[in-house]
């Protein structure tokens, strides 16, 4: 049995879809069963992982798990020591771990859980990723509404990854024993501005769109305005800034493990046309 936390995240979604592909045995950990949407075949259960002991019926037999830090919060030893069958982990990290920007306290907690996972035991696979592609779903409103993407350090620059890409490796990981006590830093094939990705997702749905630079205190107030928590703008804004100077790490891990090249962020542009179209 494989046990997914951040089950109806971008990754763990797609992970759950591709196991179950191949027979596996699957439980999702979700905090809302009734919303999830979860496919066919997987055994969903009601907990919270970061409340390790509301999950304690589900983790008999269980023999690998996929751990999203964001998900798990400050409870990893505790999860862990709970699943006496364990022998593989793999864990959603950030590439921030290896290659540090923005505040430290955010690349500090996936370093945290990384240490966490060496310590309890089982064998581990990290996959350091950079950002998902798929935050760029947060400018749909505004391409919808106007075709102008408002936001700060334009000039920040990137190699997103596709969170097909992500969940193949972490199925890989998960199955093999070959991948255990390695790092892997995941990131797209290509380094793109905030500007760069804006226009290719007009070429992806045949509108020419614009990115407006301003400043990041307005983003700030922006994001506060929508009631999102502070740290949503703190971990974003502080990244952006160090990335606008330095670029973030461009790698061919997705290839080399995958044996195919990585899908471009025009391939996570294709697939996710619709919702960006008017």
């Amino acid at each position: 049995m494989i046990v997914v936390t951040g089950a109806t995240g971008t990754v763990g979604r797609r992970v759950i879809d591709l196991l179950l592909q191949i027979g596996q045995k699957v439980t999702a950990i979700t905090r809302n069963p009734a919303t999830a949407a979860l496919p066919n075949g997987v055994q969903v259960v009601y907990g919270d992982p970061s409340r390790p002991e509301t999950l304690r019926p589900a983790l008999d037999g269980v023999e690998a798990v996929l751990l999203s830090p964001r998900a798990v919060g400050n409870a990893t030893t505790r999860l862990l020591a709970l699943v006496a069958d364990l022998r593989r982990v793999v864990v959603l990290s950030a590439a921030t771990v290896e290659f540090p920007v923005g505040h430290p306290r955010f690349h500090a907690h996936f370093r945290a859980v990384e240490d966490a996972v060496r310590t309890a035991g089982p064998q581990w696979t990290f996959l350091r990723c950079a950002d998902f592609a798929a935050n760029a779903l947060a400018w749909a409103p505004q391409i919808r509404a106007t075709g102008i993407v408002r936001g700060a350090y334009g000039a920040a620059a990137t190699s997103p990854v596709h969170q097909r890409d992500i969940a193949e490796v972490a199925v890989r990981a998960l199955l093999d024993a070959e991948h255990a006590g390695h790092s892997y830093v995941l990131t797209g094939p290509q380094s793109l501005t905030q500007g760069d990705k804006v226009r290719v997702i007009g070429s992806a749905i045949g509108q020419e769109l614009t990115f407006q630079e301003i400043s990041p205190e307005q983003v700030r107030r922006g994001m506060l305005a929508q009631g999102l928590p502070e740290e949503i703008p703190d971990r974003l804004l502080g990244s952006l800034a160090d990335y606008a100077v330095r670029a973030g790490p461009t790698t061919d891990t997705v290839e080399r493990l995958l044996g195919r090249p990585a899908l471009t962020f025009a391939d996570w542009a294709a697939d996710h046309a619709a919702a960006f179209r008017a």
